[in-house]
């Protein structure tokens, strides 16, 4: 894992989670070998009290406690990701070397391993990482496996049997903690989305009204100019269309300041589309693209707000046209699916969208345009979403985008 793309509060949990850990680990070893080897022998009066000199001896041990200064060593240079790791490969290898060296060539039945070892398995769902879980879990049903296919001995199929178990309890309680921290983090998300447009709504209510009024005086005194001298300036047409074009931002952040009553009615989907297209056709001609139209009718009518359908697709059209500089194709494709719903994709040639930008279109004031403000698809998407629907986007960098808007048919048809 790349800590470098990690926040310092993450590596500061997983640092905790790490020495707490390896506190539990050495903690479990030792226990266990004080416990096997001195508690056992000294109150059964049968064995030899003290560690065994049989495999690698106290060289097992040393060889365990040795993993503590690497452990601190990532710990410190701000890697503790990897510590899990190094303590789980290199445990299964000195545990398996040291199996293998006391009972090839013996009769002796296989008895070795320590109760660390379910730490390892049990412990994954504090670590929340799924890949560590189906690690350690291969690793230690693994370990089993190769020793005992090397000593040819059944006694590995209870230790096999009991870590399988092991790992379906602790694959149960990881799902739920990850699912626990995904709930969380939804909620935090939609708390920060909501927390958003809270602001931008007393942002644009502000705004909304101070602009609007000295946009008209403008636009007025610039179409009285325009028919006074017709054929004097090539500005005006420019300075009228800037002029709506910055009426049509105000008119979006006058959404988002305070969202129109919807008034649901009957409307036809083909007539909202001529609508649309019958304004942006002058852009799209002046732009060299053509705009082509597949409706898969007779079509059902929609229960929708007629005016705000009709300002999503402009939008959506004019992003197409847009992305199409030096001209192209735009298909337009009218459906019903499933007999319930209505689809309606715009289809184009132009840049695209690269992969990692398509999840934050539709984010306050995210644009992938220059001179773009990151509103109108945000608004679409509201309208869309107050009409029980939703808009997909799928794009491609050089071969274009496609955007999917589905609404709901009308409850009558």
């Amino acid at each position: 894992m790349k800590t470098s793309s990690m926040s310092p509060r993450l590596i500061s949990e997983e640092t905790k989670t790490i020495k707490f850990f390896l506190a539990l680990f050495y903690i479990f070893f030792y226990a266990y070998d004080i416990y096997f080897y001195y508690l056992v022998p000294f109150y059964t009066k049968e064995g030899k009290i003290g560690l065994s000199n049989e495999g690698l001896g106290t060289m097992f041990h040393i060889a365990v406690l040795a993993l503590l200064p690497i452990a601190i060593y990532f710990i410190k240079k701000g890697n503790p990701y990897i510590v899990k790791y190094i303590y789980l490969f290199s445990y299964a290898a000195i545990e398996t070397t040291n199996s293998l060296v006391i009972y090839i060539g013996t009769d002796k039945p296989y008895g070795s391993g320590n109760i660390v070892e379910l730490l390892f398995v049990f412990f994954s769902p504090i670590f929340v990482n799924k890949k560590y879980f189906w690690t350690a879990s291969i690793c230690m049903v693994g370990k089993y496996v190769i020793i005992g296919g090397i000593l040819q001995q059944s006694n590995v199929v209870l230790p096999i049997i009991t870590f399988f178990i092991l790992c379906v309890i602790a694959y149960f309680l990881l799902t739920r903690f990850t699912s626990y921290i995904h709930s969380l983090t939804s909620v935090h998300l939609e708390l920060r989305q909501k927390e958003k447009l809270a602001v931008i709504g007393q942002m644009a209510a502000g705004i909304g009204h101070e602009i609007r009024n000295p946009l008209s005086a403008l636009k007025g005194f610039t179409q009285l100019q325009q028919e006074r001298s017709p054929n004097s300036n090539d500005f005006y047409p420019i300075m009228i269309q800037e002029i709506d074009r910055i009426n049509s931002i105000v008119n979006d952040l006058m959404y988002l300041g305070k969202p129109k009553e919807i008034k649901f009615d009957k409307a036809n989907i083909e007539e909202i589309i001529a609508y649309t297209l019958s304004i942006t056709q002058q852009q799209a001609e002046r732009q060299g693209v053509t705009i082509e139209t597949k409706i898969a009718g007779p079509l059902p009518p929609l229960d929708c707000d007629s005016l705000q359908l009709k300002q999503v697709f402009i939008n959506l059209i004019k992003n197409a046209i847009e992305s199409m500089p030096n001209g192209g194709r735009i298909t337009i494709n009218v459906r019903v699916i499933e007999g319930k719903k209505m689809n309606i994709s715009i289809q184009d040639e132009g840049c695209g969208i690269d992969e990692d930008s398509v999840p934050n279109l539709g984010e306050p004031f995210y644009t992938t345009k220059t001179d773009g403000t990151g509103l109108g698809l945000m608004v679409s998407n509201q309208i869309v979403q107050d009409h029980q629907g939703e808009i997909t986007i799928k794009s491609s960098v050089g071969k274009g985008t496609l955007v999917n808007v589905t609404v709901p048919i009308s409850h009558n048809y």
